[in-house]
């Protein structure tokens, strides 16, 4: 089991991306699983775990989506 969860500047960055009209599907996705890990000892699962691989490693992803996705990648579970 993982004991990290998303740090309060992620969930802030999460919370904007929800709120922006100009956030992709994508980033709202994944701030959308950052804030439903916030403050839990809850992992990312295994669907949510590739999308935010495949975020960090494209080159057309903003800062935010990749920082989202770090966030989401770095809670997951050790055994995958």
């Amino acid at each position: 089991m993982n004991k990290k969860s998303t740090s309060g500047i992620i969930a802030s960055a999460a919370g904007r991306a929800l709120a922006s009209g100009g956030a992709s599907s994508l980033q709202k996705s994944l701030a959308g699983s950052a804030l439903a890990q916030a403050g839990t000892n809850k992992v990312t699962g295994k669907a949510m775990e590739s999308k935010a691989s495949a975020a960090l490693q494209s080159a057309r992803s903003s800062s935010t989506t990749k920082a989202l996705a770090g966030s989401l990648v770095s809670q997951s579970s050790k055994k995958r």
